[in-house]
């Protein structure tokens, strides 16, 4: 027993020992200390705070895609035709607060306008339906100074969307599936009241409450033959996600809220049909 006391006591010794000169070679000397004040600049401060702000823009002031500093919820962002958009921060989400209407991706090439078909979009040689490349329009073929787009933004169908050259301003995206997905678990219970705008272009009776800042209007869309749906009784509001539908190759998904629903619908959708389009920071 006295044995394996002393063992004991000699290990313990020898634990403290090492540790201490473990800690004693940790620590750095008074002329690495004054290197390291003297290394350790205002520069080198303000690149790794620029650094820490690109990694979690959330509480710290981050760098948006038009440059300069960034603070979702009171930072607006540019597409590439100068369109501003105010941003919210829903959950660990930085969204859009309105619809994309852009014409052009961000490597400046155009996005073919379609205002074919009449302001119903099917009369007399619509081409809309006939696309299989990226395109936009405005409901009812309206002028881009019209109350349509200035309250809705563009349609966009699923190839634009999902186009290379991408058509959210630089430094954002359109959103997977899983994304909106997350925005809505995040508006739950009751998303359809919580993302709805309390505006009255919603047909009543309305019930968006706009508790998430989402503040969604119902902007209509395009079908796939080319007609204009929706707009008309300001019913929905129906934005396009970057995912395809699993199993088809001519169909994409799309989040949809009904004026008197509480939840948000999600459909399979034709690629050559026209929603609108949040962007959401990458």
């Amino acid at each position: 027993m006295k044995k394996q006391i002393i063992y004991l006591s000699l290990f313990l010794m020898s634990l403290v020992t090492l540790q201490g000169q473990a800690v004693q070679e940790s620590l750095p000397g008074a002329k690495e200390i004054s290197n390291r004040k003297t290394s350790f600049n205002l520069e080198e401060i303000k690149v790794r705070w620029k650094k820490a702000a690109l990694e979690n823009c959330t509480g710290v002031p981050c760098t948006g895609g038009t440059g300069g500093s960034f603070t979702c919820g009171t930072s607006t962002v540019a597409d590439i035709d100068g369109n501003t958009y105010n941003t919210v921060l829903i959950g660990t989400q930085c969204w859009t607060k309105s619809n994309l209407k852009v014409t052009k991706y961000n490597d400046g090439t155009a996005i073919p306008l379609d205002a074919s078909g009449g302001t119903n979009g099917i009369t007399g040689g619509q081409t809309w339906s006939t696309r299989i490349a990226g395109a936009y329009c405005i409901f009812d073929n309206e002028a881009s100074s019209g109350a349509n787009a200035t309250n809705y933004g563009f349609l966009y169908n699923w190839y634009a969307v999902t186009d290379s050259k991408k058509i959210c301003p630089a430094g954002w995206h359109v959103p997977s599936d899983p994304e909106f997905t997350q925005l809505n678990n995040f508006a739950s219970p009751d998303p359809g009241h919580k993302l709805k705008s309390t505006s009255t272009l919603w047909r009543t009776p309305r019930n968006g409450t706009d508790n998430s800042g989402f503040s969604a209007l119902p902007g209509g869309d395009r079908s796939s033959s080319g007609q204009y749906f929706s707009l008309s009784n300001t019913s929905y509001a129906n934005f396009w996600t970057n995912s395809p539908y699993p199993f088809s190759s001519t169909n994409g998904v799309q989040h949809s809220i009904y004026y008197t629903s509480n939840s948000v619908d999600v459909y399979s959708e034709n690629k050559a049909g026209g929603s609108s389009v949040r962007c959401l920071k990458d």
